[in-house]
């Protein structure tokens, strides 16, 4: 069986910063798809400006052409933080302990792992994909390193023959898009074309999301 990619993040609102990413990713890799998982509680920034329904709302239009991406809606139903490991947890004993699950981080999120709740455990759960741009520096606490020597794996072929445990890193296009601008221009009524899907933005403008 194929992989599958698990991408988490706020998506507010998702943009093709985040869908470019996805499709490298499950391309590069022959994912069997990529799961994209609005987080509902974000344990580490501010709560998101749009409602978890609406951003999940916007996710399905933005995705609705890609047959290889789907959405993981579950952490609306938990209370507290979204912790990633419990999803994690969740999504394994659910799929069983043989499939190959692939957890999408970004390079910058990944220098701050060690400050994710029970960080040390996720590897026993997922493979890490990390993605950065091309030229970018992935490592610099000593943590990362051994980290990198007991878990790097340099041959894609390992996340599937490995249902967990294993780290790859994959250069991607550097698409400089983020929700921050997008939702920064719409509040001051500059256009946000070509950030996001023309769907996206519609739904945006016409729900009168992130205007001041």
């Amino acid at each position: 069986m194929k992989a599958i990619g698990l991408l988490g993040g706020t998506f507010d609102p998702i943009h093709y910063g985040h869908l470019r990413i996805a499709l490298e990713v499950c391309q590069a890799l022959d994912l069997a798809s990529v799961r994209f998982i609005p987080c509902a509680h974000p344990p580490h920034r501010e709560p998101a400006n749009a409602s978890f329904m609406q951003r999940v709302k916007m996710l399905e239009l933005a995705i609705e052409t890609e047959p290889t991406f789907d959405i993981d809606d579950r952490e609306q139903n938990r209370p507290g933080p979204s912790y990633t490991f419990d999803t994690m947890v969740e999504i394994r004993a659910e799929l069983g302990k043989n499939v190959s699950l692939c957890l999408i981080v970004g390079s910058d999120a990944f220098a701050e792992f060690d400050t994710w709740h029970r960080w040390s455990e996720i590897l026993d759960l997922v493979n890490i994909i990390i993605v950065h741009r091309p030229g970018g520096d992935l490592l610099e606490q000593d943590y990362m390193e051994k980290l990198l020597k007991r878990h790097v794996t340099y041959a894609c072929s390992d996340l599937n023959t490995h249902a967990c445990g294993k780290i790859f890193s994959l250069n991607v296009t550097s698409l400089d898009i983020s929700a921050t601008l997008i939702r920064s221009l719409i509040s001051h009524r500059d256009t946000a074309r070509y950030l996001l899907p023309d769907s996206v933005l519609e739904t945006i403008l016409e729900q009168k999301l992130y205007s001041e």
